[in-house]
């Protein structure tokens, strides 16, 4: 073979190889999105994981020791509970945004996926995904809680607590805390399932997985 004809062999090889890492890295992204969002969409995702049920935010922590005080502790858990379903719900509408993401990742963001830390691509999806996924599930989840009835049910717990005494009533955007946390909650298990595909064998659904991440 000429030397012409081994540089061609070696850039195709090449050109080869960078296909397949970043074909690769669409499987990883993918599976681990899809994984993700089945995850933390179905009945319970959000309200029975502990690694990212959705608390009421500490600014309330004084509103709701006084609400439980008075025996109205199961008002404040129906709030909790209706703010994770409605998490729940905005979680299932974010695969479209994934996919996209998915289709303009660069070779050179493959790269460094392939070489950065354990959850990269989470990384990725962040960068590339939080704000077109904030502004979807925004009216996903205030639609949601409207439907509930979780303003009404917040607004008669902050109407309770700032009639007692020496209080003021707590200001918060719920829509939006909730939407900051079931935003939180699904990078964080995309970076679980990341981990997986990353460090187990049985979680390398693809040939291509097997092949870039090894058996």
């Amino acid at each position: 073979m000429t030397l012409a004809g081994l540089a061609l062999a070696v850039l195709a090889f090449v050109s080869q190889s960078e296909a397949t890492t970043a074909s690769a890295l669409r499987d990883a992204l993918r599976l681990a999105s899809e994984r993700a969002v089945a995850t933390t969409s179905k009945p319970g995702g959000f309200l029975d994981d502990p690694r990212i049920h959705i608390h009421l935010p500490g600014k309330l922590n004084a509103m709701e020791t006084a609400l439980r005080a008075v025996d109205m502790g199961a008002q404040v858990d129906e709030l909790e509970v209706a703010m994770n379903h409605a998490a729940e719900k905005a979680a299932s509408e974010a695969t479209p945004v994934f996919v996209d993401a998915i289709e303009k990742m660069s070779f050179s963001d493959a790269v460094g996926i392939l070489h950065g830390n354990d959850t990269a691509a989470t990384a990725y999806f962040k960068k590339t995904t939080s704000e077109p996924l904030r502004q979807k599930f925004r009216p996903i989840v205030s639609a949601a809680m409207q439907k509930v009835g979780v303003a009404k049910r917040y607004d008669d717990l902050v109407g309770h607590y700032a009639s007692t005494p020496f209080v003021s009533a707590p200001e918060l955007d719920l829509d939006g805390y909730v939407t900051d946390q079931a935003l939180a909650g699904l990078f964080k298990v995309v970076g679980d399932e990341e981990k997986k595909i990353r460090k187990d064998p049985a979680a390398r659904a693809t040939d291509l997985l097997k092949q870039v991440f090894g058996h």
